[in-house]
């Protein structure tokens, strides 16, 4: 906590300080996923080095750290600030690296960075080295964010939430590709039921989405396939209807290869759900650990 708020106040201060500062080295760099390139220059726009490419790995950001240190004692500078334009996950580890070296990091926007490139220069295209000294630019404008880096609890529980939240997406996506392209094509009566029991629902789908096989049913075997108790007097009445429209069903003939993918999609969606209850557990367990 204290840390972080160090790095907030060293942030404030570098807002109000680093426009026309003569005491700063400013390092834009603009990431990749392999190679990183940097351009080295000071707030008043003097440009001391236009480009170092250097390895996305610990050598190469040792290699910044060595060249920056250099640049620092040739002009007599004192102070240093990093920049970097997020680009996926590719900037997290050397923006890690820059923090537990305790350097200030700064962040500027992928808006800010297009709409900048053709204010340095209308002949500049979107290219490697230009961008480094586009962000370079943006930092000696004043125009950065704060690279928020907190404490290892809150990363591994947004790490988490990003998790539910892509497995969320993938859950919505089976049962849309279940109810919007099965149901609605070889068993189109079932969907006015969907709103319903929808384990009941996804039972139906994996051993008898077609209507033929359903109608030939005995009525106590479809209630067993479809609870494995048919039991309740309501339930066993809605299931009823639901073979009454199978008997009647317009729906297109079931081949093989769309009960293999029934069977497939429901059986995802199933184990989905119990990975999104263990991740929920994990979540619930992490945030008991955070004071707030």
């Amino acid at each position: 906590m204290d840390s972080t708020l160090s790095r907030l106040r060293e942030f404030r201060q570098l807002k109000k300080e680093i426009r026309g500062s003569e005491n700063h080295l400013v390092v834009g760099i603009d990431i990749a996923k392999e190679k990183h390139y940097a351009f080295f220059g000071t707030a008043v726009g003097k440009s001391l080095l236009r480009r170092l490419i250097f390895e996305n790995s610990r050598d190469g950001f040792e290699m910044l750290l060595n060249r920056t240190q250099t640049i620092l004692n040739q002009e007599g500078i004192t102070k240093v600030v990093f920049g970097v334009e997020p680009t996926a996950d590719y900037h997290k580890p050397l923006c890690e690296f820059l923090i537990k070296k305790s350097f200030p990091l700064v962040l500027v926007s992928n808006g800010a960075v297009k709409h900048n490139r053709e204010l340095l220069d209308g002949r500049w295209d979107k290219n490697d080295t230009k961008d480094s000294a586009n962000v370079a630019d943006l930092i000696c404008q004043g125009k950065f964010l704060y690279y928020d880096y907190p404490s290892q609890p809150v990363r591994d529980l947004r790490h988490l939430l990003s998790l539910k939240q892509k497995l969320k997406s993938q859950e919505h996506s089976f049962r849309m590709r279940i109810r919007n392209h099965l149901v609605s094509q070889f068993f189109p009566e079932l969907d006015k039921f969907y709103g319903q029991r929808e384990q009941e629902n996804l039972a139906i789908v994996k051993w008898c989405l077609n209507p033929q096989k359903i109608a030939g049913m005995d009525s106590k075997e479809f209630i067993r396939v479809a609870t494995g108790l048919g039991k309740g007097d309501i339930q066993r009445q809605r299931l009823l209807s639901i073979q009454d429209a199978a008997r009647q069903s317009i729906g297109c003939e079931v081949g093989d290869s769309v009960s293999f993918e029934a069977k497939m999609l429901v059986n995802q969606l199933v184990e989905l759900r119990e990975l999104i209850k263990k991740l929920n557990s994990r979540i619930a367990e992490l945030s008991g650990q955070l004071p707030g």
